[in-house]
């Protein structure tokens, strides 16, 4: 049995301990994941420890946490920057960031795959792809043939065509997708339901303006 600290207490936390849950439910005693805790800052569980009925305590803020040797931390918050200065202090103690696999992610034996990634319910990472460290792939994601990914990017249902790169730092809304063969860099954030069909640099957001007002059209 793995012991895992989770990091986080808000929502994505609670995604994660549901994705862990539902996994032990249906793997051998050997294969289960034992939530020691979470950690995380005060404010932080102030305002949300208590609303999602969270079964292990809070151990600690993330400054105080001392990393064990039989122990791993699961990276659970989706906002990048914030995600970003937490690899960089688990790093500087020493810790080991962990992965995550749900039970029923399709994948090949031969995946290329970095550190600390995190895999949710229901996505496919095909073979050929290259994935770096640390990335977190909420659930019904797509990372086709030939893809090359980088660090820290977050994914929520999301579809990586063949042949795509990825950067680094990025930000990917539910829904959004890619075009084969486009370039992304670092930095950007792809809003939900976006569709890149354009190689982008670093430090672009990708939306429609239409988009940020609802339109109600009656029936006549």
């Amino acid at each position: 049995m793995k012991n895992v600290i989770i990091l986080g207490t808000g929502g994505c936390a609670a995604e994660i301990t549901f994705f862990i849950e539902d996994n032990n439910s249906k793997a051998q005693e050997n294969e289960r994941i034992n939530i020691l805790g979470y950690i995380d800052y005060a404010d932080h569980v102030k305002d949300h420890y208590d609303r999602y009925s969270f079964k292990a305590p809070v151990l600690c803020d993330i400054d105080s946490y001392e990393p064990k040797p039989d122990e791993e931390v699961l990276l659970a918050v989706m906002d990048i920057s914030f995600r970003k200065k937490m690899i960089e202090k688990l790093k500087s103690k020493n810790a080991r960031i962990g992965s995550f696999f749900h039970h029923n992610v399709i994948k090949p034996k031969e995946l290329t795959i970095g550190e600390g990634n995190i895999i949710g319910p229901f996505c496919m990472l095909e073979k050929f792809a290259t994935i770096g460290n640390y990335n977190l792939m909420i659930s019904y994601c797509s990372i086709s043939h030939d893809c090359v990914l980088g660090d820290n990017n977050f994914f929520s249902d999301t579809v990586i065509a063949g042949s795509t790169k990825v950067g680094n730092n990025n930000f990917f809304g539910i829904r959004s997708f890619t075009t084969p063969g486009v370039e992304i860099g670092n930095d950007n954030i792809i809003q939900a339901g976006m569709h890149v069909d354009k190689s982008i640099k670093n430090d672009t957001t990708v939306f429609y303006r239409f988009k940020e007002r609802v339109m109600v059209i009656p029936k006549k």
